[in-house]
């Protein structure tokens, strides 16, 4: 196809998308063509499904011959967004990005009416059976469900019988995954009920995959997803004993987890706080989130934790995601657990075939939404009825691993030698309970565009409902689509972690489109009384931290470049006092030698430690630890920061380490200007970053937190630098008195108020006590003192004390300053610079005790 061609010189778009595709494979249903494969079924004359023929139609041959920039700029967005997925099997450290393709799944209106009402039936159905099977057990009892396909499950939790959760609601967000049979009818596959994971990649893909077919998303009447989530807040709102007023919060494992992209996004979308356990606590049966302001209590906590995890107390013993006695807070009725401690027994795929039978009991209404063939090998009746006919399954493990139970990858039986067949013959006769026989799928392919063709692969959707709080349930229309790998092959099991991708979803009304939004109610003035930002301890100290290494990282950077640019030609007590302040910020050893003027030796030693350590991690003090440090703060806060930041700071991180690996593997190169090179683009970068925490950043406690300690870094900072200046005499040398304004980065100023004059007194009052240089002590000092006792308005008595330590510069004499004493020492102004460093030591010190550790009398600001 010639991208030249004109729209009149071309067929429609519609018959351009059927030549292109390629066929699908033999007993599979099309969701191009909406056919089956291979059953000789009548085409439309375009080749193509009437809802696809729409698509394409919608978008004109301009848009059929975009669609390669398209994907390129979906896949830039993805990118721009951050949006990742951690795999387990790359590592730990391994995130990639979110695998996002083109073309979204199309669900027309009849389709999704059948769908929607299957979904609302089976999430009542799971609500129900949980309730049983923590209450009254009956389907035990009455032997609709084997007592040892539920009580041997693992996630099966002891501790929760008995429990009537807060609302008496087990579940308020469940999923369902379902495909699309041969015969064009949809089957359940597979549910999720412990934590449903894909809600914010499913608002990830519209917001980028609607922005790219706006003429289609608008002429095919796409429904908006806004009213389920609104349904879902107003839901758990509803079940909390707290009511409209509750404090929703959204627990997540981490940044290691691998969704962790989705957690900060849904948190962020929802407006609710996004908290690790560390920042939980339970207090007298209800739950405390740990603030820098004291304990504020958490009515409704929407979990992406698994079910052993939650509480170590009553459950896992070695779980550090989860809170000590949350179990108890659920069980007293103090908190909505959404979904509740327990669901997670009803992913087995073990319960497929028991389902209509318990829904003719608990719903007394046969199944609307079919599920896909499955036998669990515990009945030997069922055993021993499919065990001639092994071959022709999937054998999928029935329970999760567990002190007892044990899991594996699914086997394809059909690839299996007639040896391996006999040995997993022989497992299952071992232990039959463990296993489930499900018949492989057979899912509908999709259109994906690759190489400028449509190719089929198999998808997968994953569909949500969400609880009303009134007893009714409500559809999310739309879904997370996960769509097979190139080589995956059509019976692929479709999973993330295996290397699926994902697109979008487009579920099509025939009648208006939903315009709800997720807005709540309109706040009065009561309401915004005393509003602030809620800032976690957790999300407090990495905030802390971000300044300190944001500062650390300015400053190695800084004191790298001015000791590189000294080497060739700089005076001895300027090599001496680089060579001091290098050793002491750790940034090399105290082993390596001073560079003397003079020796080509022992500067290049000098000059080869300095460069070894700027790349090297694992010093606590080199820039690449600064910045490896700095992105890991930042990636814990990432609910907190904004795109542009967050990616300033991961794309410096990157960068740094591969330029600097990129000289070192280079040859026939001058090394010394080359990594000037690659430092001054790292300060570029951090000045960037800094200006997004002075400008892009809200001025809440956690901006004054992170202001706090960017200060307390910098009055040490420069406070020993300008120590070791005065004591060298770097003041009475041309290039140290250079020096000394460089340290501060204060040499325009300085040449713009004083010119080319080379004297004491100027030096110190710009550098000491001007507080408008920025980086003048005095300006430090009031501003950590400012910032610090607005950060502690709760605490006014505490802060006070903590602002008295500091040093008042702007107070000082200047010319006892600048005068020297009997032994030529600017002693006064040693003793200054001393008090100005113990200041910084205490001060950091001080907060850390008192507002990370929570030090002091217990549950001052807890209300019963």
């Amino acid at each position: 196809m010639q991208s030249s061609l004109l729209p009149d010189e071309t067929p429609g778009a519609a018959l351009l998308a059927a030549a292109s595709a390629l066929a699908g494979t033999t007993g599979h249903h099309d969701e191009l063509r909406g056919v089956l494969v291979g059953s000789g079924a009548p085409a439309t004359p375009s080749g193509l499904a009437p809802v696809w023929e729409r698509f394409f139609e919608a978008n004109g041959v301009a848009g059929w011959l975009d669609l390669s920039a398209r994907l390129s700029r979906v896949q830039r967005r993805v990118r721009e967004d951050g949006a990742t997925y951690n795999v387990y099997a790359e590592g730990g450290e391994s995130a990639r990005s979110w695998p996002l393709e083109l073309l979204p799944l199309l669900i027309t209106p009849d389709e999704w009416r059948h769908i929607e009402a299957g979904v609302r039936q089976r999430a009542r159905l799971l609500d129900a059976t949980l309730a049983d099977l923590y209450g009254p057990q009956d389907l035990l009892h009455d032997g609709l469900l084997p007592p040892s396909l539920v009580l041997a499950h693992p996630q099966y939790l002891r501790p929760m019988h008995g429990v009537r959760p807060a609302g008496n609601r087990w579940l308020h967000v469940v999923a369902f995954d379902l495909a699309r049979a041969p015969d064009g009818g949809w089957r359940v596959v597979g549910q999720r009920t412990q934590s449903p994971s894909g809600l914010g990649y499913l608002l990830e893909n519209r917001l980028i995959i609607g922005q790219q077919f706006p003429e289609a998303f608008r002429s095919l009447k796409v429904q908006r997803v806004a009213s389920a989530f609104r349904t879902m807040i107003e839901g758990l709102l509803r079940d909390s004993p707290a009511g409209a007023h509750s404090r929703i919060a959204l627990l997540t494992p981490g940044p290691r987890n691998e969704t962790y992209f989705e957690h900060v996004f849904l948190a962020r979308y929802l407006g609710i706080t996004l908290v690790e356990g560390s920042d939980l606590t339970v207090r007298g049966n209800r739950l405390y989130l740990k603030t820098l302001g004291g304990l504020e209590q958490v009515h409704v906590l929407l979990r992406r934790v698994d079910d052993e995890w939650l509480d170590p107390l009553e459950l896992r013993p070695d779980s550090a995601l989860g809170v000590p006695g949350l179990v108890q807070a659920v069980r007293a009725g103090e908190l909505v657990l959404a979904n509740a401690p327990g669901a997670g027994v009803l992913e087995s795929p073990g319960l497929s075939a028991f389902w209509p039978g318990i829904a003719d009991r608990l719903l007394d209404e046969p199944l609307k939404l079919p599920a896909h063939t499955s036998w669990w090998c515990g009945e030997a009746s069922v055993w021993e009825a499919t065990r001639p006919r092994l071959r022709d399954y999937l054998i999928v493990p029935t329970f999760p691993a567990g002190a007892v139970t044990r899991s594996f990858a699914p086997v394809m039986t059909s690839e299996l030698s007639p040896q391996a067949l006999r040995e997993w013959e022989a497992r299952i006769d071992a232990d039959r309970a463990a296993h489930t026989l499900v018949m492989p799928a057979r899912p509908s392919e999709l259109p994906v565009w690759h190489a400028g063709r449509l190719e089929p692969r198999p998808v997968v959707v994953r569909v949500y409902a969400v609880s009303d709080g009134a007893g009714g349930w409500q559809v999310l229309p739309g879904g997370l689509t996960r769509v097979a790998g190139r080589h995956s092959g059509v019976d692929a099991y479709l999973s993330m972690q295996s290397g699926s991708a994902s697109t979008d979803t487009w579920v099509l009304t025939d009648g208006e489109v939903d315009a709800t939004t997720l807005l709540p109610r309109p706040l009065d003035a009561a309401d915004l009384a005393g509003w602030r930002r809620v800032v976690t301890s957790r999300a407090a100290e990495n905030l802390f931290w971000l300044g300190r290494y944001t500062e650390r990282a300015e400053n190695s950077v800084r004191l790298a470049r001015l000791a590189l640019e000294a080497l060739p030609s700089g005076s001895a007590p300027v090599l001496q006092v680089l060579h001091r302040l290098l050793v002491g910020q750790g940034m090399i050893g105290a082993a390596v030698p001073l560079p003397v003027q003079g020796s080509s030796q022992a500067a290049r030693v000098f000059e080869r430690a300095l460069m070894h350590s700027l790349g090297d991690t694992r010093g606590s003090f080199s820039v690449a630890y600064n910045l490896q440090a700095l992105r890991q703060c930042a990636e814990a806060l990432r609910e907190r920061l904004s795109t542009e930041h967050w990616g300033l700071i991961k794309h410096l991180s990157e960068l740094f380490s591969r330029q600097l690996a990129g000289i070192g593997a280079r040859e026939g190169h001058e090394p010394l200007s080359d990594v000037l090179g690659v430092l001054n683009q790292a300060a570029l970068h951090l000045a960037a970053i800094t200006g997004a925490q002075t400008d892009r950043m809200t001025r809440d406690d956690g901006w004054r937190l992170l202001s706090v300690a960017r200060q307390i870094e910098r009055l040490d900072m420069l406070a020993q630098a300008l120590e070791a200046g005065f004591e060298a005499g770097l003041h009475d040398l041309d290039d140290g008195f250079a020096l000394l304004l460089g340290l501060f980065d204060s040499t325009i100023t300085y040449r713009a108020q004083f010119q080319a004059r080379r004297e004491v007194p100027p030096l110190l009052h710009l550098l000491v006590q001007d507080t408008d240089n920025p980086r003048s002590l005095a300006w430090v000092a009031r501003t950590l003192r400012e910032r610090l006792r607005k950060l502690a308005r709760h605490d006014p008595a505490w802060a006070e004390a903590v602002a008295l330590t500091l040093p008042s510069p702007s107070d000082w004499s200047l010319e006892t300053l600048s005068t020297r004493d009997a032994h030529g020492r600017h002693s006064a102004l040693m003793s200054a610079l001393q008090e100005c460093h113990q200041a910084a030591l205490g001060v950091s010190g001080e907060i850390s005790r008192h507002l990370f550790s929570h030090v002091g009398p217990a549950d001052r600001t807890v209300w019963q």
